[in-house]
């Protein structure tokens, strides 16, 4: 992704340098059972604890609180583990899709745990952690940008609501769910997900002159139609009547806009 200036102000935290020190492999747990079975349980735990919807529409993460809660944090290293002997071809398709963005979100909160203080992730897409942090799955080691581009990408190539499930723990990013993915209703979910983010200004600002839109439909076009009437119709698709009219009266794209700072929960 290429750099954006963040527009959300975040004084009172620091960025931490040192990205050298970037562990290849983070926060394993030393024992986990090898059962090859998999429970949301404990990430449902982490979410529902710690995801707070916020007072613009963004879900917010504590990742303060979370950060010197040790049983927590124990517990998210557990659900984690977990995935190393998943056999992820046993799973049918909603329920490989449902893990996989789970996963993602899970190491990517787990991360920022580990970092915290910070107040953005802008530094980081251009030197990592996404390539450098792996985690091991379904019998092998794989990076959070792997399970991103290699896998949910490619697998799920013609559902672009791909990119409204998983959270990269910033603020112009679709919302960390407050509940585990699931196979169970997945496909009503991730519309949800969809109409939220479309919805929300963050997502899509009609202005007089056109439309300013997420950076996520210009580095993902391709995913979206492959052009730029290939955006809008799939933005139309999940607009909210009045959105909808707006859109379809004025539907050049004008701008693209990324907000990088933490979606964190301020005090």
């Amino acid at each position: 992704m290429p750099p954006m200036t963040f527009t959300r102000s975040n004084a009172a935290r620091r960025v931490r340098g040192a990205l050298s020190a970037i562990a290849v492999s983070i926060g394993a747990p030393a024992a986990i059972a090898n059962t090859g079975q998999l429970t949301d349980d404990g990430w449902a735990d982490i979410l529902g604890a710690y995801v707070t919807p916020g007072p613009d529409g963004v879900n917010l993460v504590d990742y303060d609180r979370l950060s010197s809660n040790e049983t927590d944090r124990q517990k998210l290293d557990a659900y984690i583990g977990q995935f190393a002997s998943l056999e992820f071809s046993k799973l049918s398709r909603d329920e490989q899709f449902a893990a996989w963005a789970n996963l993602y979100n899970a190491v990517t909160v787990r991360y920022i745990v580990q970092e915290y203080p910070i107040s953005t992730i802008k530094p980081w897409y251009s030197s990592g952690p996404w390539k450098k942090i792996k985690v091991e799955a379904d019998g092998r080691q794989i990076s959070l940008h792997d399970i991103e581009h290699e896998v949910l990408r490619k697998q799920w190539a013609d559902d672009p609501r791909l990119h409204y499930a998983i959270n990269c723990a910033s603020y112009g990013c679709p919302n960390l769910r407050a509940e585990p993915w699931s196979a169970d209703g997945l496909d009503a979910a991730l519309d949800a997900a969809a109409r939220d983010y479309v919805n929300h200004p963050r997502g899509v600002t009609v202005l007089s002159r056109g439309l300013n839109l997420s950076s996520i439909y210009n580095w993902f076009e391709d995913d979206f139609g492959g052009s730029e009437d290939g955006v809008v119709q799939h933005l139309l698709e999940y607009a909210d009547p009045a959105l909808a009219e707006q859109i379809r009266a004025n539907p050049d794209i004008r701008d693209y806009d990324y907000d990088w700072s933490l979606n964190e929960l301020d005090d």
